[in-house]
This record gives C-alpha cells, structure tokens and sequence, in this order.
C-alpha cells in the first residue's frame, strides 16, 4: 500500500533523510549544455523533489555516483599506503528503471568476477534506490526490446503529479522516516513504459563470424573516437590507473582509478609499443559486441540496457540501436 504527501510535507522528510543520506537524482543545470545558451541533465544531490527532473532523459548516467570518474584509491609515501575516509553518509538515488539495470550489470563485472572490487562494494552497499517511473520512451529508448523497461529493485517509488508526491515504499528503513498518521494511503503503482518507437532485435545466431563482416567498415570513417558514448553509457566500465607524485616530495602521491574508453586512441596498447584496434570500425566492432554478445555469454544476459544515451551524445549521430539491428542482415550474408 502506497500514500502521498504535499510536497512541503515530503520535503520535510527529504530534509531529515538527508541527514544520514546524500540525495542524488538528476537535475536540469541551465546554461550547462554543450552548446551556447543550452542546458543538461545530470545527477547532482539535491535539497528538494522539485528539483529533480521528472519529464526529460537524463544526458549523464547516474553510474558516476557508485564508480567516480576519479577515484583515489590509496595516498602512498616513502614508508606506508594509506586508504582514503570514507564518506558516511549514505547513499539515496532517484533513477528510473534501465538505470537501476546498469547497476545489476556493473554489480556483475565488480562484484561477481573471479575477485570483489573493495572500493566499488563499499559504495554499493550504501546505495538505495528511489524508482522514477516512465509514462512514455523518451527519443532514441529501445528498453523495451533489451529487458530492462521494468523492475522490482527499488526501494521506494516516487512520482509528482501537481503539488504532490506519491509513494510506494518498499524499504522499512526509508518507511521508519515517513511514520506520520496524516499521511493518506492509497494504491500506488510504477509507471513503466511498454513499448519504444525503435525496436532492436539481435540474431539468435549471432557469433564470432560477425567480426569479419564488411558492415564495420563504415564507423571507419564516421567515428571520430572521442569517446562520448561510453562516458555517459551506465554500463560501460572500462578505467585506467594515474599515479600521481607532488610537487614538494616526490616521493609521496596518490593512486587513482580513472575511466577510460575503449573507443580512444591509446586504449589497448600495450608495453614495447603493440597496440590493438587501431582502426576505429575495430574499436565499434568491439563495444558493439561486448554490449549484445560477449557480456552474455558469461553472465547470461545481454550488457546493454537501451537507454539511448550513446545515440543521444554522439556528435556524428552513430547510432547503437540502428548499428546492432544490422547484424541480422549482416549474418545473414556470412553464412
């Protein structure tokens, strides 16, 4: 059973939660777009419901906030390695539905590879999900045909409607902060989307002859490998390591993790100078296939959860969807 509150109300409680938690959910950041006079959507912690952006797609996925583009993983000196505080607080997240897949999918390359990354576990386990349901596919979603349109992983549902919140809560921990009898319950259900306007379908027989194919040869020359798309993709997970020494001992400095992109120059290289996919049909060869082919292969099901945003961001408008639904064709003629 489900309720709802005036936003005053539930802001009163966001305001106590915010005492143990830190709020993230994406907010629209005006003047932030990538053009002049344009704005973004990105996660950002917030004080208020009212700031957080119900109705448009975020750009950015909110997997920055468990897997930090820059994550210092130990501070070194001459004579010992010290790990850095932790942070506290906990963790509360608004993301909607794809989103809360992503994070089953990098819980599968952190958590249940041969070896539990610590740094990646000890943000998980703080992390709650609030549901941001989807009334309608946002331009460039194919959630639908990947799985991930709907879920019951979530710790609490919210939708704002007028002046008000409405709520299932699922969690007896979040529960204990809204025990207030002037709450009106009522049945509350998530929103999720049921069909997309694109429609991706990946061969059954899709397998390893696809790599020879000639459909690569034209991300040739389209792509021009700067990276975008994996750096707003919630599932991407690649990063690299930058050892950095100060200025005043050289000595003493720190590790960092960082991400990084399998479609930038200098990605697989390689000690004495080797480097692979060097061509960048070779590079989009790769992602494409890890996303619909070898993530399955180990884990069952597919890495790519269709939220769009690599054909969103991507400035010589590739786009991912159109790409994976000419395999078909394209095994069709290797056969």
């Amino acid at each position: 059973m489900g309720f709802k509150l005036k936003i005053e109300k539930f802001d009163e409680y966001l305001e106590s939660l915010r005492r143990e938690y830190k709020v993230y959910a994406p907010v629209k950041l005006k003047g932030k777009g990538s053009f002049a006079d344009t704005d973004t959507i990105r996660y950002e912690e917030i004080k208020s419901i009212k700031e957080v952006e119900f109705n448009i797609k975020s750009s950015f996925s909110p997997k920055e906030i468990i897997l930090p583009i820059t994550q210092t993983l130990f501070y070194f000196t001459e004579n010992e390695c010290i790990e850095p505080k932790q942070e506290e607080k906990k963790i509360l997240v608004f993301l909607r539905s794809c989103d809360i897949h992503a994070l089953t999918r990098l819980d599968e390359i952190y958590l249940r590879n041969e070896n539990e990354d610590y740094y990646y576990k000890v943000l998980r386990d703080k992390i709650k999900f609030v549901l941001m349901g989807c009334s309608e596919s946002f331009e460039n979603c194919f959630c639908v045909s990947m799985g991930s349109n709907r879920t019951e992983v979530y710790d609490m549902y919210t939708k704002l409607q007028d002046d008000e919140v409405f709520i299932d809560c699922k969690s007896d921990e979040l529960m204990d902060y809204f025990m207030d009898d002037k709450a009106e319950e009522l049945e509350v259900q998530p929103e999720f989307v049921l069909t997309n306007e694109i429609v991706v379908t990946i061969p059954e027989n899709l397998d390893q002859r696809i790599f020879k194919s000639k459909m690569w040869d034209e991300y040739s020359s389209r792509c021009i490998a700067c990276g975008r798309c994996n750096f707003v993709c919630g599932t991407c997970a690649c990063f690299t390591m930058q050892d950095i020494f100060y200025k005043d001992n050289k000595n003493a400095g720190e590790r960092r993790r960082v991400w990084a992109s399998c479609h930038v120059d200098g990605f697989s290289d390689m000690a004495g100078g080797h480097g692979f996919r060097k061509d960048k049909k070779d590079r989009m060869r790769f992602k494409v296939m890890h996303k619909v082919y070898d993530f399955k292969k180990r884990a069952g099901y597919h890495m790519c959860i269709g939220c769009g945003r690599c054909d969103d961001i991507c400035p010589e408008y590739i786009s991912f969807s159109n790409c994976v639904n000419k395999l078909n064709e394209a095994m069709d003629e290797v056969e």
